[in-house]
């Protein structure tokens, strides 16, 4: 501290009235009495044992009034916060012979007499019978009315004043001015003159004034007393205070010694306190402090128990899908997130988005709808949403792409000569199989056809995109191994001619390729050579009937064919591993899980499959409907099935068991889809939403139209095809509100924010592999052409789980063994281990607990082959 500023006292200006004749005011201004400084305080070696060392005090005792026994008044200023200095805008006292002068001005050498030291220079002047009197103060005088000099008035003696009242008891403690006997500070007498009122003493001391005085020494002799010492003695003010000054102390105590018990504690006891609290509470603890906020935000296993305690936790396949997505967008765009804070995990997100999707679909009873005609009055085959896109594919030939907010076209996507019967999407990439029996690559940024693939002799009916993703090998010795493939992102496409054909997808800045006959209508494109076409891989020979359906997820193909059989396929080598037989008519769809290692099929014999991928025997066979199961779709807890006989049919996939019947439409399900909320259903022109924990409906979404042909949702957007006799019209609705901020998970687990691949033969870090894209889900329909199948079965649609992106068990979800990414840290005997948290080294320039800095490379995340256990999930 360069300089202290010394408590001070500030004389009230005394006002004398003498009557005599005349009646003549005089006004006597005074310099503040400087008080004698307190010592600076020591800074001691543990500042947390001192908590009220650098305290602020209230203003109302910074600056107070005191009233003295001759009624004098004063004001006493600390000097703390600088009200002992005069303000700019306050009068500079002074007088006749004397100026009030700021601390700090150091312009004028001549020496600046205080009150105390010119009362006490008057004091020795009046001993000696000099008439000179108040040096350094001087009386101004206002006369009333101007009258003749008079006959000087007699003086009176007045005692003289101390520092010590009488009525006190003497004091243990030295003076201010030091040991001996205390010296009169005030005249004996008040000046005289001819026609000036004699002056009063400024006031009186007291008590008051007396514990100003020593409230130095009284601080050094405090500060040197043992601590029991020092606390009997406030104990025994603080007896002897009444409530007014209690709670004064209260207002500065009670602020300084709070504790923040939950930044104090570890984070796993923080994190074990807060799952005791009810998500509302947690949100609304989080708003606290920036300290609450970035435990609340980062603990995943907060968020993981609070998804599992409020029941929307699936398992942890679609939890670290979405946890790995909102990783990679993060590598690519850094959100405007202030540095002081760190990013949210994704679990807290997923969190939010879950509760949203339960709740605003049922609670919102006027979601925001928009329709608009699409494709004159043609049959929409596929209907895709794809980052903030709706893509719909027509029997009349075309692509269209929309805007949901507006429904503005946005570009339409023409060259194939027939039907387009299959679309798949990743990012700005879309990928078209049709009628003319090529297969389309399309850039949605520029709108242009890259490629154009030939080689299949008859349509084009299924298609799927497969992602690079690492998944579980098991060796003949039962050693499992994890591996990322494929390599490099392929397409596998199914046709009427019996046959599967795998391609490599082109990236962008690839060479362009078109197939023989692409520009040219005489040609067929059936004569191409596919050998001759560089993206080509592989031709997958085996079914003796059309390829109806198709899924794939890693080196796993399953194709279901009208051949009546199920074949299961590895697409890094072609061989087929599988042929599953049982069905006894024709298989529409198909569906596969990875992790539970099963693959489900639906058929016209009314049947529904369960096989197990290990043995190929069939675990399950459903039944229950009475005709074709045209539709399947698969969720981390449901299987559902749709059929031609109007109903839809709810099953467990592990144990095969019916939850629900969905029977509410009279005419064959056309279209459907479901997470782990709802179902939405299109049958004989209505647009149903079903409850799929409880098999109730939940609402009408369409009603009075012709037939639904396609419905698709993500997040809090949904969009319907529909006729409308006999316009083809798409409907658009958001659930949301504008304050929501609301990540949709893809009901097929699918993402594709992934990073750039690596090529096949270079090595992969597991940062790059954790947040690799995920296959995109296949929307494909029953061409009209073909009289034995029925119209009301239009699509074919799979639910494969979302990828497993870390080495550890369902049984583990909420973490545990996720702190192989979190940073080093001091072990203890009782800590747990803390899982990841989200990548906030771009938003925060040193580690947060918990939080990694970057993403873990592959020799922090081991890989090395596991014998697999007994029990199989």
């Amino acid at each position: 501290m360069a300089h202290q500023q010394r408590p001070s006292l500030a004389l009230a200006p005394s006002v004398n009235t003498t009557t005599v004749v005349t009646t003549t005011t005089t006004t006597t201004t005074y310099a503040p009495i400087q008080l004698p400084p307190l010592p600076p305080p020591a800074e001691p070696k543990d500042p947390r044992e001192y908590p009220l060392l650098h305290a602020k005090f209230p203003s109302s005792i910074k600056r107070f009034p005191l009233v003295f026994p001759n009624g004098s008044r004063a004001t006493f200023r600390d000097g703390t916060d600088g009200e002992g200095d005069l303000d700019e805008e306050e009068p500079i006292p002074s007088g006749k012979g004397w100026t009030m002068v700021r601390p700090d001005s150091t312009g004028s050498s001549s020496k600046v007499v205080g009150l105390v030291e010119a009362v006490e220079r008057y004091g020795r002047k009046r001993s000696h019978g000099t008439d000179n009197m108040m040096e350094g103060v001087e009386p101004t005088t206002e006369r009333e009315t101007h009258t003749p000099p008079r006959k000087k008035a007699r003086a009176t003696h007045l005692p003289p004043i101390t520092t010590l009242n009488a009525a006190a008891p003497p004091s243990p403690l030295p003076s201010p001015h030091g040991s001996p006997p205390p010296q009169p500070i005030w005249p004996s007498a008040p000046p005289s003159g001819a026609s000036s009122p004699q002056p009063q003493a400024p006031l009186q001391p007291d008590l008051a004034l007396t514990t100003l005085l020593t409230l130095p020494s009284l601080l050094s002799h405090f500060t040197s007393l043992p601590q029991p010492l020092q606390s009997h003695f406030l104990l025994t003010l603080l007896r002897h205070s009444p409530l007014p000054v209690l709670r004064t102390l209260h207002s500065i105590l009670t602020p300084t010694l709070a504790r923040d018990f939950l930044t104090l504690l570890p984070p796993e006891l923080a994190s074990h306190v807060l799952s005791f609290l009810p998500y509302s509470t947690v949100v609304r603890a989080s708003r606290v402090s920036k300290a609450w906020r970035v435990i609340i935000d980062s603990d995943p296993v907060l968020w993981s128990d609070l998804l599992k305690s409020t029941k929307i936790w699936f398992g942890g396949v679609t939890e670290r899908a979405f946890a790995h997505s909102i990783f990679a967008r993060r590598r690519l765009n850094i959100p405007p997130t202030p540095k002081t804070l760190p990013l949210s995990h994704p679990y807290k997100m997923l969190f939010k988005s879950r509760q949203l999707t339960r709740t605003r679909w049922v609670d919102n009873e006027n979601p925001k709808h928009r329709s608009f005609p699409a494709h004159g009055s043609s049959v929409v085959t596929c209907l895709l949403l794809s980052h903030g896109r709706i893509i719909s594919a027509s029997d009349d030939h075309s692509i269209h792409v929309y805007s949901p907010l507006t429904g503005e076209l946005l570009q339409m996507l023409d060259g194939h000569e027939g039907g387009v019967w299959a679309l798949a999407a990743c990012k700005d990439t879309l990928v078209s199989g049709s009628t003319d029996r090529t297969v389309r690559i399309w850039n949605l940024a520029t709108g242009r056809c890259t490629h154009i693939f030939g080689g299949h002799t008859s349509t084009v009916r299924c298609l799927a995109i497969v992602k690079p993703e690492w998944i579980e090998i098991e060796g003949d010795s039962g050693v499992i191994t994890r591996e990322k493939w494929p390599k490099r992102s392929v397409i596998v496409t199914g046709s009427r001619d019996h046959s599967l054909r795998v391609w490599t997808l082109p990236r962008p800045g690839d060479p362009e390729y078109r197939c023989y006959g692409a520009d040219d209508s005489e040609a067929d494109p059936a004569d191409e050579d596919a050998d001759d076409n560089p993206y080509h891989k592989m031709h997958l020979e085996g079914h003796d009937h059309a390829v109806r359906a198709l899924a794939a997820r890693g080196r796993t193909l399953v194709s279901g064919s009208y051949d009546c059989t199920v074949r299961i396929w590895d697409i890094v080598t072609g061989e087929c591993k599988w042929v599953l037989v049982g069905h006894t008519q024709k298989v529409y769809s198909v569906v596969l899980d990875i992790y539970r290692q099963i693959a489900c099929s639906g058929s016209m014999d009314g049947t529904v499959r369960v096989w197990n991928l290990r043995t190929g025997q069939c675990q399950h066979t459903l039944t229950g409907h009475t005709s074709l199961v045209g539709l399947l779709g698969l969720s981390p807890s449901h299987l559902v099935s749709a059929a031609a006989d109007s109903t839809l049919r709810i099953w467990d996939p592990e144990s095969g068991e019916l939850r629900h019947t969905l029977a509410a439409h009279t005419g064959a399900i056309t279209c459907f889809q479901h997470d782990e909320f709802k179902v939405l259903s299109g049958s004989d022109g209505t647009l149903k939403m079903w409850n799929v924990r409880d098999g109730t409906v939940v609402r009408d979404l369409l009603t009075g139209i012709q037939g639904v042909w396609q419905v698709v949702f993500e997040g809090r957007w949904c969009v319907a095809a529909s006729n409308r006799n006999p316009a083809t019209v798409l409907d658009v609705w958001d659930f949301g509100t504008d304050e929501d901020e609301w990540i949709g998970e893809p009901p097929s687990g699918f993402y594709d924010d992934d990073t750039e691949e690596e090529d096949e033969g270079e090595e992969i870090e597991q940062a790059d592999v954790d947040a690799m894209d995920q296959d995109l889900e296949v929307e494909v329909s029953e061409e009209s052409t073909e009289p034995e199948e029925p119209q009301e079965c239009a699509r074919d649609s799979s639910h494969p789980l979302a990828a497993e992106v870390e080495d550890v068990p369902m049984e583990r979800v909420e973490g545990i063994r996720a702190s192989k990414w979190a940073p080093p840290s001091k072990p203890s005997g009782h800590q747990r281990n803390r899982p990841v948290l989200g990548d906030s080294s771009r938003a925060i320039s040193h580690p947060v607990d918990g939080i990694p800095s970057r993403l873990p490379p592959i020799n922090e995340t081991p890989t090395r082959p596991r014998i697999r256990q007994k029990q199989r999930r």
